[in-house]
This record gives C-alpha cells, sequence and structure tokens, in this order.
C-alpha cells in the first residue's frame, strides 16, 4: 500500500491541494495533526482532508486549541491571535472532524505508530534531536513511530549494537529502507520550518518499508494575500517565503 504520510497542514489550503495533486494514486492518507492554526484556511484544509481516501489523523497542539480544549496563553502572542481567530471562524462540521480524532498516539499497523509531539507526550512534545529521540524510543511498541510537531523533515535511527541514535536528513525523492527502529517526521505541509518553503510530505510504502521524502512548490503569494485580507499576524506570511 502507498500511504501519503503528512503533518502540520496549519490551514494552507493552496499548500494541501498542491501536496494531494501530486502524490496523486496513494491508497491512504496518514495526517500527524495541526490541521489548523496559523493559516487562512482551516475549514478547506480540515473539508479537503476528510474526503481522502482512507484518511487517518490525529490531533495536534493547534487543533486542540482551536477547539477550546487548550489554554490559548500555552501559545506565543502571534500564535495565540490566530487561534482566537480560528475559533471563531471553524463551522460545524469541521468542529465535528477534529472531535473525532484522537490526541493520542495511535498504532496504525504492526510497524507504525502514529503522533503528533511524540510518544510519551503526544501533543506538545517536539523532538528536535538525539537525545530527545532517546527518551522516546521506550514509548512505543511498534517499529517505527511517525511524527510532526517540528515541521523538519527528519529520521532519528535506533542502532541497538551500538546504543547509538544517529539524526538524519534525507534526500527528497530517495526512498529511503526501512530497518531496525526509527523515529520519522514528514516536515510541514503549510508551513515549512527547514529553511526550505515548498511543502513537504512522505511517501510510505507499507510492502517494501520505505519512506520517500518529497516537495513541492505552490502559490505562496496567495497565501499570503490571504493571510492579510483575515487580518492574521503578518510574521505567518512572511515566513511562507523562506521555509523558517
Amino acid at each position: 500500500m502507498r500511504v501519503l504520510v503528512l503533518s502540520d497542514i496549519h490551514a494552507n489550503y493552496t499548500a494541501l491541494t498542491a501536496v494531494l495533486n501530486d502524490a496523486e494514486g496513494v491508497d491512504a492518507v496518514w495526517c500527524l495533526g495541526d490541521v489548523v492554526g496559523y493559516g487562512p484556511d482551516p475549514n478547506a484544509c480540515v473539508e479537503l482532508l476528510s474526503e481522502q481516501p482512507n484518511v487517518v489523523c490525529v490531533l495536534g497542539n493547534h487543533d486542540v486549541a482551536a477547539l477550546g480544549d487548550m489554554p490559548l496563553d500555552s501559545f506565543n502572542g502571534d500564535a495565540r491571535r490566530s487561534l482566537i481567530w480560528h475559533e471563531r471562524v471553524l463551522s460545524a462540521d469541521s468542529i465535528k472532524f477534529l472531535r473525532s480524532l484522537p490526541s493520542r498516539k495511535v498504532e496504525i499497523s504492526e510497524h507504525v505508530t502514529l503522533v503528533h509531539g511524540s510518544p510519551r507526550d503526544p501533543v506538545w512534545e517536539y523532538i528536535l534531536n538525539t537525545l530527545s529521540a532517546r527518551l522516546n524510543f521506550e514509548e512505543f511498541n511498534t517499529d517505527f513511530c511517525f511524527v510532526g510537531h517540528t515541521h523538519v523533515q527528519s529520521i532519528f535511527q535506533l542502532d541497538p549494537n551500538l546504543n547509538r541514535i544517529s539524526l538524519d536528513m534525507p534526500h527528497v525523492g530517495m526512498p529511503v529502507p526501512l530497518t531496525g527502529r526509527a523515529i520519522l517526521n514528514p516536515g510541514s505541509v503549510g508551513q515549512p520550518r527547514d529553511r526550505d518553503p515548498r511543502a513537504a510530505y512522505v511517501i510510505f510504502d507499507t510492502e517494501a518499508l520505505t519512506w520517500e521524502p518529497q516537495r513541492v512548490e505552490y502559490n505562496i503569494k496567495s497565501v499570503q494575500a490571504r493571510i492579510r485580507e483575515a487580518r492574521l499576524p503578518e510574521k505567518h506570511a512572511l515566513r511562507l517565503a523562506e521555509g523558517w
């Protein structure tokens, strides 16, 4: 089965559409949370995601906050401003879909666990380095854990013989054979933070056990215009063009 793995859409409908078009022909879509937050298109993104084949999604911290289930003072000022706007504009259907999603880690197959932040803290913890990765390998039972939240494509691999964790930033378009145990991040669809503004995603082959990172360009200026029309923070428009 060919699976589209994506995360951190952040209400960027133009980027999400570009990813879905670029990855056409997939058998399933696995989303690692933060469908909303930051961007100008929360309802359009929820609707489009919910229509995808065999979609499985977990909640991210911005999703939880937009539902009113997390204090907004947990976020910085700009993120808080956007979340207040998202709370106001989310439709009943969007709220219903988001409320149907789990905020915990989900074992999607014998090989894979899905989570937004980390296995030990599904909503909030960032896996940014080998230390935080090491602390999480004992928190899931499958071979692989797919995480989002950092907005950076990355692979943390465990070498049990050397008791060592390695960090790899995989090359776009080159399938990575998965062996042993690993924590893998597909990057962000709607707000990359690795200095590459293109929307990020991954194709996971469940039979060959390969992980293929991808990037796709989209019309960033149109998203920036909608952010400004909605009077959302200017920072959230500017950062899209530079990928930070």
